[in-house]
């Protein structure tokens, strides 16, 4: 009992020292008041927590504090939002990536058609040196996904025929064809050197049988074909509302299911088999170039161009050719004058092989295999060689059958 009183109250120690200097205090009485100094402290401390408790009870978290709180959440979602989107399937994020590209070449092309359409438009309120575009502002033009015109030549009347027979419907069909499948087929010409001759006379009865002509006011020639390529795309383009104009020679194979469906969403391009070939500086030769020296020392190459069996533009670049008629310089070779009048625009050259196929074997080879060719000919002749005898025969082996033409979607 001793050594309890003196570890809770141990100054009591000096007072035992003191005993000599004061009067004596029962330690029963010490004791007590200790216990009692004990019980009190003990009561105030646990009042004062209670009290402490009660105020965040009824004192609710400060506004700044708790604004804070609520940051803290919605950034913690958003996180968790931005890491699911991460998480996400690839090809979910590769679609939408794949759907905005080709919004954006939608828009592109539009925007390009616009443009051209306003220069077409001012274009069509007059004549561009002394050239007719023969359409009128007040009548609509006739829409169409491809206008093929196919080069032709008074003499070539056979040719013409062995064309009809194979690659090219005739009569109703070539209607349908244009109704139902936008693809207009034209053999292009122009007149004789004496209108109303009788070249111009055979070629009226040709036309008002077949009715599958474009005719140009233009005087035939061989070496004419700069102006009548130049002619025959500003024609088509006042007539037809067209993604594409074609030009192909009246001794060429086509297949026309294999079309420029591929290239609708580019909006300028320029598509054929491109070559550089050399540039022929000696008279007399065929191809001569009598501007060989604009393209530089003797033994040079073209720059690259579609050969001239076969080649394609979209809309914008024949509006443009149509515009610009008047300016556009012309070479000796037709298909180096295209390529010129293009070079140095902002264009897609699509080099495209499957438009410049040999005759059988190379052709039905690679039909058989499943690539079907769009134009097969013969290099050497630059074209089929004797098409009156041979179309029908490079026809029935390279051809893509009769009823491919009206399977395809265009």
């Amino acid at each position: 009992m001793q050594r309890l009183y003196y570890a809770l109250c141990p100054w009591q120690l000096d007072n035992e020292s003191k005993k000599m200097r004061g009067k004596a205090v029962s330690g029963k009485a010490i004791f007590v008041l200790c216990l009692a100094s004990f019980l009190a402290g003990s009561l105030f401390t646990s009042r004062t927590w209670t009290a402490y408790t009660s105020h965040d009870k009824y004192h609710p978290t400060p506004p700044i504090q708790k604004h804070a709180s609520n940051k803290l959440g919605e950034v913690a979602r958003d996180f968790d939002r931005k890491r699911k989107l991460a998480e996400g399937k690839a090809e979910d994020i590769m679609g939408e990536v794949l759907k905005t590209h080709k919004a954006i070449q939608s828009l592109d092309k539009t925007i390009s058609n616009l443009e051209m359409e306003l220069a077409v438009a001012r274009m069509s309120k007059t004549s561009a040196g002394g050239i007719s575009l023969e359409s009128k502002s007040n009548q609509t033009l006739q829409k169409a996904f491809v206008v093929i015109g196919i080069n032709t030549a008074f003499s070539s009347r056979k040719r013409r025929d062995s064309v009809r027979e194979t690659w090219m419907p005739r009569g109703e069909k070539l209607k349908k064809l244009e109704r139902e499948k936008g693809i207009v087929i034209r053999f292009v010409i122009g007149h004789s050197a004496t209108p109303g001759g009788v070249l111009d006379k055979a070629l009226d009865r040709e036309e008002a049988e077949h009715k599958d002509f474009l005719r140009l006011k233009h005087v035939e020639g061989y070496h004419q074909l700069s102006t009548k390529t130049r002619l025959y795309f500003s024609t088509a383009v006042a007539i037809w509302d067209a993604q594409f104009y074609v030009k192909v020679d009246d001794d060429v194979h086509l297949n026309l299911a294999s079309t420029l469906a591929q290239y609708r969403s580019k909006p300028r391009v320029y598509i054929g088999c491109m070559k550089s070939g050399p540039v022929l500086s000696r008279k007399g030769v065929k191809y001569h170039e009598p501007e060989y020296w604009k393209f530089g020392e003797d033994g040079n190459k073209y720059f690259r161009h579609a050969t001239g069996q076969l080649y394609g533009i979209s809309k914008d670049l024949a509006a443009y050719i149509s515009i610009n008629s008047p300016i556009l310089h012309r070479y000796a070779n037709e298909d180096v004058s295209l390529g010129s009048w293009l070079i140095g625009l902002e264009v897609e050259h699509v080099d495209d092989r499957s438009m410049c196929c040999g005759t059988p074997p190379d052709c039905e080879w690679k039909a058989q295999a499943g690539n079907i060719c769009v134009a097969s000919f013969d290099w050497s002749c630059s074209g089929v060689c004797n098409s009156v005898e041979r179309m029908k025969y490079v026809h029935s082996s390279c051809g893509e059958g009769d009823g491919a033409l009206w399977k395809v979607d265009l």
